[in-house]
């Protein structure tokens, strides 16, 4: 049953992401807001509405291992599983732009993410916790990562600006009120059956949201760069990766530390230290090798590694 909460949740908090991205972008372009500023705002937020979505509940809910463990978890799913089949799939090229500015970003913000989380090892505190003040560092680099695509896509607006199909503004109201419920009412059902699911199993609350938790709210984006790869469209693939990994980090992460302090679970400096490893892999696999492209043998190596660290949670749990 508490399985079954977590994959109704995840079909709610998917069908629930739709419907919101898809009727505030109507709205918007009544209001004659330009196609890339949906695209770098209305969009970017809709494909991680559902960690979101998951992570705002749970802080509020008192349930941090959560929040903490489906951020992690996402990350590292995206990196070893998404990439890697879509690599698998096909090999994935990768932009100048990628490889100079949005992989290095992406190591950064796992970087600060690893020290603002380890405040008794680096600064001598009582406990490791995401602190208030912490999260608005997060989200101070998220503006300055948001500024920097705004002037990419200024640049070319090709990249950040989606097609917007014009709906009746009765339509798109209803579509973004109950793409909200749907958010609200998915996550919740997926908190609840993670939490009894922990408790059941007698496993902590983070390695549910490791992993399940992790991969449900994941697969809007395994869908996508699966689907891009096949259609020999790399660049999306790749961009809705890395991009997806800073906006858990910066924003999903910085809000849930705003509501509710994150305390840090036992075992996460493995987590932050793959989360890390995904950002250097990326970049190594980017700058080597001719083409710049993640091949098939990269894509397997990124499976593979994600295999042996979940079987390493499982069988340590």
């Amino acid at each position: 049953m508490n399985l079954l909460f977590i994959i109704l949740g995840v079909i709610i908090l998917v069908i629930g992401a739709t419907w919101l991205v898809e009727g505030a972008s109507s709205i918007a372009k009544r209001l004659g807001i330009s196609a890339l500023t949906i695209g770098l705002t209305v969009v970017a937020f809709g494909t991680s509405a559902p960690e979101l979505s998951v992570n705002i509940i749970s802080a509020i809910g008192g349930n941090p291992d959560i929040a903490l463990g489906n951020v992690l978890g996402s990350n590292i799913f995206n990196t070893f599983i998404i990439l890697g089949l879509a690599a698998l799939v096909k090999p994935v090229g990768v932009q100048n732009s990628t490889v100079k500015v949005e992989i290095p970003f992406f190591l950064l913000s796992a970087l600060v993410l690893w020290a603002l989380s380890n405040g008794t090892l680096l600064d001598s505190a009582s406990v490791n916790v995401i602190s208030r003040s912490a999260g608005l560092v997060l989200l101070l680099l998220f503006c300055v990562f948001m500024y920097y695509n705004f002037l990419v896509g200024k640049e070319d607006p090709a990249n950040t600006s989606p097609h917007v199909e014009t709906r009746k503004l009765w339509l798109s109201t209803l579509m973004v009120l109950g793409g909200l419920a749907f958010l609200v009412g998915g996550g919740k059902l997926i908190v609840l059956g993670a939490v009894n699911m922990a408790i059941k199993l007698g496993v902590s609350q983070s390695i549910i949201g490791l992993t399940i938790v992790a991969a449900g709210t994941s697969l809007p984006e395994l869908a996508t760069s699966v689907v891009a790869a096949y259609r020999n469209k790399p660049d999306i693939a790749i961009g809705n990766v890395v991009g997806s990994n800073i906006f858990n980090i910066l924003f999903i992460l910085g809000i849930t530390a705003g509501i509710n302090p994150i305390k840090i679970y036992s075992g996460a400096n493995l987590d932050f230290a793959l989360n890390v490893l995904a950002g250097i892999l990326m970049l190594i696999f980017a700058i080597s090798g001719p083409g710049r492209k993640f091949d098939r043998r990269e894509g397997l190596l990124l499976v593979v590694i994600y295999i042996a660290y979940l079987t390493y949670q499982i069988v340590n749990a």
